[in-house]
């Protein structure tokens, strides 16, 4: 069929010429341009040869020289549409290397902030990355904000809210959160402390109650994020829905871009049921209204990618982890809670997902997969569990038996030193990656961004490549660390598998999606130390340029200024550098 198209029919809309392109298709296979038409890649191979076939008066080209070209990032497990909403109104500690630092940032952004708007830092950062190696104090933070609201979050554990904040809140010594805890001085007075007990109701119920941004706002803060993340190489993002992340209402800004054609990364999103006691009737009525499985492949085209359901899935299996406190133990009634829903999902055919951190809890979610697998098979169906720090040998091999993936993430980064204080050293890899990927089982990577993690894929890179926590602790045994191939490969290839585009995107070759970026420094040559100091010089998606900076600033798309005025993203931008 292909000859009987018209010779231009097959040039080139671009070329990337005379570089180092990992194809991905197997370990050490590079090569040196890659041609691209109509969004997917026409062919891979030597410079002159593709040069000579392809390229035409209308074709654009781009002379790498020599820089190393990799599949665009695709984040298997992140929060881009509740961020989006978000991100310019919040102050980011994510790469800040002094906690000096971290709070002059803190006062020169209370400086220019009006008065009742907050000051919010949310997720990020922990005090390992600091040189002083150690958290702000409330003195600190009253001290340099004095006058105006501010509310701070350290991992799920524990938040700051300063004087001001209190007053604001109207918190007294009745204020009580469930699971939580609101802490009173001697005098019966909220100190402005809030932990995370059995829940972080405390912390996320607050953050509620913070500045929120207008629709126009969240507009453009949605743009600002996402190009923050093509900044970084990330193309493709699978959004794990997550609280305060309400169906449909809360996807109606990232939609409105999306269909106007303004977004710049592939979309996937799963359903996350938000009121507790209701999840199996918000399931019932979801599978009558939206379907997945038809994925168009890019939300700039006709709108989001709907993936199924999770990541949790009712409020009974919240499997939720704050290394603070000791494991908290599931409701009785979780069985019977999950129980129904998941047969909801797979009647219907819904791939799914489910946040689960401890092998404790994950033995009681198998048995539940199990019993209904036995009377209405999974037969293929997608379904994954997220994070799996603690998983054993022996559940590893249920879940190969019953079809499932498991999506990783960097959460260990952060929190490595709280694990090691509350349970001992890890004598093994945790999550355990490298036994995933040697049962067949499939993997992808991701942030969890952004209430623990940065957003930033190379500190997730890094942490793959070395075992080792942004402090620089060694968590794993070194023993355990992951290849160059295979940690991108998960980033990658690995990380298609949860929105079912394995065969689409992830690598460098014919027939594949043309998402792509040109990097900074050659991940496969530097130190593994500077892999964390990675970023994109030029992005592709769908075969065109959404992000360019240095040598190829020509080639970069407009962005419109940030808005409001005062956001912190207009000042500090997202990841310090």
């Amino acid at each position: 069929m292909t000859g009987l198209l018209p010779v231009h029919a097959q040039k080139a809309d671009l070329i990337l010429h005379h570089g180092k392109i990992a194809t991905m298709t197997k370990e050490n296979q590079f090569t040196e341009a890659v041609a691209v038409r109509g969004g997917m890649i026409l062919e891979t191979g030597p410079s002159a040869h593709l040069l000579a076939k392809y390229k035409d008066v209308n074709t654009k080209l781009i002379d790498l020289n020599g820089r190393t070209v990799v599949p665009g990032i695709n984040d298997s497990h992140i929060h881009i549409i509740r961020e989006g909403l978000h991100y310019n109104a919040e102050l980011r500690w994510d790469g800040v290397k002094t906690l000096k630092r971290a709070m002059e940032m803190l006062k020169e952004q209370a400086a220019r902030t009006p008065d009742g708007v907050w000051i919010k830092v949310i997720g990020g950062w922990n005090e390992f990355q600091f040189e002083e190696q150690r958290q702000p104090t409330l003195a600190e933070i009253n001290e340099a904000v004095p006058d105006k609201p501010v509310f701070i979050t350290y991992l799920y554990g524990k938040a700051f809210v300063n004087k001001k904040g209190i007053e604001v809140l109207g918190y007294t010594k009745g204020t009580h959160y469930e699971g939580s805890l609101v802490e009173l001085d001697n005098n019966g007075v909220p100190t402005g402390m809030l932990y995370a007990k059995e829940t972080p109701k405390a912390i996320y119920m607050t953050l509620g109650l913070t500045t929120k941004l207008s629709r126009e706002e969240q507009l453009n803060s949605t743009l600002q994020y996402y190009r923050e993340l093509n900044r970084f190489g990330l193309t493709s993002a699978i959004d794990a829905a997550g609280g305060s992340q309400n169906y449909p209402d809360d996807y109606s800004v990232a939609l409105s871009l999306g269909k106007e054609g303004k977004l710049n990364i592939r979309t996937s999103y799963y359903l996350f049921a938000q009121v507790k006691g209701r999840e199996l009737e918000d399931y019932e009525k979801w599978v009558k209204v939206t379907y997945p499985n038809k994925n168009d492949h890019m939300l700039m085209t006709t709108g989001f990618s709907m993936e199924g359901a999770g990541e949790n899935l009712v409020a009974s299996a919240a499997d939720f982890e704050n290394f603070l406190e000791p494991r908290t133990v599931l409701s009785p009634k979780m069985e019977e809670d999950l129980e129904a829903v998941v047969r909801v999902l797979v009647k219907n055919r819904w791939p799914f997902r489910l946040h689960a951190t401890y092998a404790e809890s994950i033995e009681r979610m198998l048995a539940v997969f199990e019993k209904v697998d036995k009377e209405i098979p999974f037969k293929g169906l997608r379904w994954a569990f997220d994070h799996a720090e603690t998983i054993t040998d022996a559940q590893l091999a249920r879940v190969k038996k019953l079809g499932g993936g498991i999506a990783v993430q960097f959460r260990m980064y952060y929190q490595g030193e709280l694990y090691d204080k509350l349970y001992g050293k890890a004598d093994h890899q945790i999550p355990p990656i490298k036994k995933m990927i040697a049962m067949g089982i499939p993997v992808g990577m991701g942030t969890d961004a952004t209430r623990i993690s940065t957003f930033n894929p190379w500190m997730a890179m890094h942490w793959q490549l070395t075992g080792k926590t942004i402090g620089g602790f060694q968590f794993w045994p070194v023993a355990d660390v992951l290849s160059r191939h295979e940690a991108l490969s998960l980033y990658t290839q690995g990380s298609a598998w949860f929105s079912g585009e394995e065969h689409d995107k992830g690598k460098i070759a014919k027939g594949m999606f043309a998402d792509m970026i040109v990097l900074s420094r050659d991940y496969f040559s530097i130190p593994t130390d500077e892999v964390k100091e990675i970023e994109s010089l030029l992005t592709i998606v769908n075969g065109k340029v959404v992000y360019a900076t240095g040598d190829y600033k020509a080639w970069d798309v407009p962005v419109p200024e940030v808005i409001p005025t005062w956001s912190p993203v207009k000042y500090y931008g997202g990841y310090q550098k």
